[in-house]
């Protein structure tokens, strides 16, 4: 049970603004023998909740927006909005991926519906670990 709490949470921190990789326990967990199905359970779990953490962050940042020290201004508020509204949305299936805490957090300032952000980001995250346990699964003995 010590083992899967620090999967857990090094899944949980890796999608966090704390910098972290979860993938090298994650394999260390599967070369000693425990179960895939468990191992990708428990890290998807924890990778979607850090990635809530990053999102609950950034849609409180993006409450700020009319605060004059907010970084962006209203021109350029109203350009990413129609982007993300347009192409970015889709893009939070690569929040698994290097950068994609930039996707999650700009998915919070711009208030995504928590619904579509867990769905799309649940989907990315699991899919991660299941790729990277079968790769492990085909190049361990």
């Amino acid at each position: 049970m010590i083992a899967l709490t620090g999967l857990f949470l090094a899944a949980l921190l890796a999608a966090s603004p704390v910098p972290f990789q979860s993938e090298v326990v994650f394999l260390g967990m599967q070369a000693a023998g425990w179960p895939v199905l468990t191992l990708v359970a428990v890290a998807s779990v924890g990778n979607v909740l850090g990635s809530c953490v990053t999102y609950a962050l950034a849609r409180g940042l993006g409450g700020m927006r009319d605060h004059p020290r907010f970084p962006l201004r209203p021109v350029q508020m109203a350009r990413a909005e129609g982007w993300y509204k347009r192409w970015g949305l889709w893009s939070l299936l690569l929040s698994w991926a290097p950068g994609g805490d930039l996707i999650v957090a700009t998915a919070g300032v711009l208030r995504v519906p928590v619904i579509v952000f867990l769905v799309l980001v649940a989907v990315a995250k699991t899919g991660r670990y299941a790729a990277l346990a079968l790769i492990a699964s085909a190049a361990l003995p």
